[in-house]
């Protein structure tokens, strides 16, 4: 890569970052005098724990704010070229995972995923939600289904032509997985909580 590539392109990755790193949880629990979510429930800052509060409307202002954020990245950067975008979608992902404000301890990722699946490929983004919403109707499993759409993505993106988005895809993908590590270890052990499941 040129210098001339490189200085857009490590914009655009540190500009997708702190567009990531923004954590719509904490704040919004915060702004409605709930405390810090990271000491309620799973410790997650993500859309599932803030729901823990009993805050329906907090839960769906989250979970868009945190999809919305890998969208803008992506939609923004994708002015001057789709690598760009690409790398922007990295950026953000990382963000959210290891926001620098929170000690590098972000969320599991799957609504800045989709954020961005919708920046870059729509159609990608259609495929998620219908995938994971049949798998959750089935399984009742949120988790489950979270894990089989994002890994299904790449492929997606690969048959719509899209290589460079479905290699950036894989990796968001295995970070993804990661941070699902243990609730993949309870699906295992058939301890995971399903949908609407109490207690």
């Amino acid at each position: 890569m040129s210098d001339t590539a490189f200085l857009p392109a490590l914009v655009a990755l540190a500009f997708g970052y702190l567009l990531g790193s923004i954590p719509f949880g904490v704040i919004f629990t915060r702004m409605a005098g709930l405390g810090d979510i990271r000491n309620v429930g799973s410790g997650n800052i993500g859309a599932t724990n803030v729901l823990r509060t009993g805050r329906k409307g907090l839960a769906a202002a989250t979970l868009i704010g945190d999809a919305l954020k890998g969208t803008a990245a992506v939609v923004i950067a994708g002015r001057w070229g789709t690598d760009l975008a690409v790398i922007a979608a990295l950026g953000a992902f990382l963000g959210h995972l290891f926001p620098v404000w929170l000690g590098f301890k972000g969320g599991k990722g799957v609504a800045t995923f989709i954020g961005i699946l919708i920046g870059l490929k729509p159609l990608a983004a259609l495929i998620f939600a219908v995938i994971w919403l049949g798998l959750a109707f089935t399984t009742r499993y949120s988790s489950l289904s979270a894990l089989i759409a994002s890994a299904l993505s790449p492929v997606a993106l690969w048959l719509l032509g899209e290589p460079k988005m479905a290699v950036v895809a894989v990796i968001l993908v295995v970070l993804l997985w990661w941070k699902h590590s243990e609730n993949i270890k309870r699906l295992l052990a058939g301890t995971e909580g399903k949908i609407g499941q109490k207690g």
